[in-house]
């Protein structure tokens, strides 16, 4: 039977574990592995006042250990911020699976990480994410009903990545309403760096509407298929910076908004899929309104994945799903509203929102 093992390597922060934990106010972290079957993972549960932590499981090549656990606690404070201002009753949390999600997926893996899920009795729930898939879902299901994002012969929502996509799109003509007055991306440069399941998808919302398309990958079978059904430049991921565009849309990982990059961006507007894009959300987001650039928020214009797989725990309908993801559009521009009214950065904006809402259900809960 898997169980859980004590962490006895130190991480290379300087930070301990527990102070990383503490920096971002989680309630627990729980490490997961098991040698049979390969696994090692770790569970990361933010914040449970809305409701039970939801949110995917990634499965990346981490560098390192404390890379992996930086991930997850990054990403399930995100989702705790994208559930609270999306309006849903769900709380924050996030998995990574450590290896490479080409070669090292299995059923015995999904099986015993789904033991892991189950222990927790509901306080975690997890669906797909980056590296993994709704056939991975099925697997985890086996072994624990705390799952989403289950295929729909299974009574789930399927791929959420198309209201993913949706909800970008939203964001970003939102932003494009903004910056030039009107909502059209018609000729406009959008530069989506990322075209795996979200990505593809994004592409074909632009494509609609006459963008013009530029797309880079790391994975050579994705821009070869991309660019078989679409119109767009194929550009070399080590030059995407030497390239000027409209928008840029990071659609894979995050923090490609840092140091190294940031005066490289010659774009008006940031709306993309990719979670945490600020690599350091004060430091960047400040810098982006000194250079003139729009960021629209990643947890509020990404959340139409989260949607979907959150109505699989009510009676799941599509439609629902995709008038609900259609919101985004509205409360993005808001909380540009919300940024100049207060002379903010955006993400700020998003962020003081997300947090009213935690803090006046958590008074409310405790008045109980």
């Amino acid at each position: 039977m898997a169980v859980a093992t004590q962490v006895t390597q130190p991480v290379t922060s300087t930070y301990s574990i527990f102070d990383q934990i503490s920096e971002m106010d989680h309630e627990q972290v729980v490490f997961c592995h098991d040698k049979a079957s390969g696994l090692k993972c770790i569970i990361a549960i933010h914040n449970t006042v809305l409701g039970p932590s939801l949110g995917g499981t990634r499965f990346w090549n981490y560098s390192s250990d404390d890379e992996a656990l930086k991930d997850a606690l990054r990403l399930s404070r995100g989702m705790t911020y994208k559930a609270a201002i999306t309006g849903l009753y769900l709380g924050g949390g996030k998995a990574v699976i450590i290896g490479d999600s080409r070669k090292d997926k299995s059923e015995s893996l999904f099986r015993r990480y789904g033991k892991f899920v189950n222990s927790l009795s509901g306080k975690y729930i997890t669906a797909e994410d980056v590296g993994t898939s709704k056939e991975d879902m099925e697997w985890i299901a086996r072994e624990t009903k705390y799952v989403t994002g289950l295929p729909e012969y299974m009574g789930g929502g399927g791929d959420p990545s198309p209201f993913t996509a949706l909800g970008v799109y939203m964001g970003m003509k939102a932003a494009a309403k903004q910056v030039y007055g009107n909502d059209s991306l018609s000729g406009k440069k959008v530069m989506v760096q990322g075209v795996g399941h979200v990505g593809a998808h994004l592409v074909n919302y632009l494509e609609q509407e006459d963008a013009k398309i530029l797309i880079t990958d790391l994975y050579d079978d994705r821009i070869a298929a991309v660019s078989k059904k679409h119109n767009v430049i194929v550009v070399n991921a080590d030059a995407l910076y030497d390239h000027d565009f409209d928008i840029y849309a990071p659609c894979a990982l995050g923090a490609t908004i840092n140091d190294d990059t940031i005066d490289l961006l010659r774009c008006s507007i940031i709306a993309g899929a990719a979670n945490n894009q600020l690599a350091d959300e004060k430091v960047h987001g400040q810098l982006l309104v000194e250079k003139g650039i729009l960021y629209a928020p990643d947890f509020v214009i990404n959340a139409g994945g989260l949607i979907n797989v959150a109505m699989e725990l009510q009676s799941y309908n599509s439609e629902r799903v995709t008038v609900e993801t259609e919101k985004i559009y509205h409360r993005t521009l808001e909380i540009f509203a919300h940024a100049k009214q207060k002379n903010i950065p955006t993400y700020k904006a998003a962020n003081e929102i997300a947090e009213e809402r935690l803090r006046s259900i958590a008074i409310l809960n405790s008045r109980r």
